[in-house]
């Protein structure tokens, strides 16, 4: 079915024109920050997943109704409203190291595999490069290469 079908994918697209096109300046700023981040943490040039999603290497997923796919293992997206960090995984066994890391983050909102950050002047970014690592960390145990 076409409603069935996995909207976000690997495109084509270049990161750096993307990044060169957010339209406020600092979040271009932040966003050229956080690329760099990812790129430390997982040794991966990123690629653009659907429009507006940077992302870093890629897993395939199986969902216990059959459903399936692949998405990128760490990404962001400059968002107007908020700087959106997509953290996958949900920290396994390593949950408490995560809600220790989140208690030092500073400002910040999050759903079930997003970090929303307003502005990057109100998070601790030695904290949020590490709880990048974190979530890399386990989605390479939870989905080995």
């Amino acid at each position: 079915m076409a409603s069935d079908e996995i909207k976000t994918k690997a495109t084509g697209a270049g990161v750096g024109d993307f990044i060169a096109a957010v339209p406020d300046a600092r979040r271009r700023d932040e966003a050229a920050l956080i690329d760099a981040m990812h790129r430390r943490v997982t040794g991966l040039d990123p690629k653009m997943w659907g429009p507006s999603i940077i992302g870093y290497g890629s897993y395939d997923y199986v969902y216990d109704s059959g459903r399936s796919g692949t998405m990128c293992r760490a990404g962001f997206s400059p968002r107007k409203a908020a700087m959106t960090l997509y953290l996958m995984g949900h920290y396994l066994d390593r949950q408490p190291e995560a809600d220790a890391l989140l208690a030092r983050l500073g400002k910040y909102r999050n759903g079930k595999s997003c970090l929303y950050i307003n502005k990057l002047a109100d998070v601790d970014l030695e904290v949020l490069e590490q709880l990048i690592v974190l979530s890399w960390d386990v989605m390479n145990e939870r989905y080995p290469g």
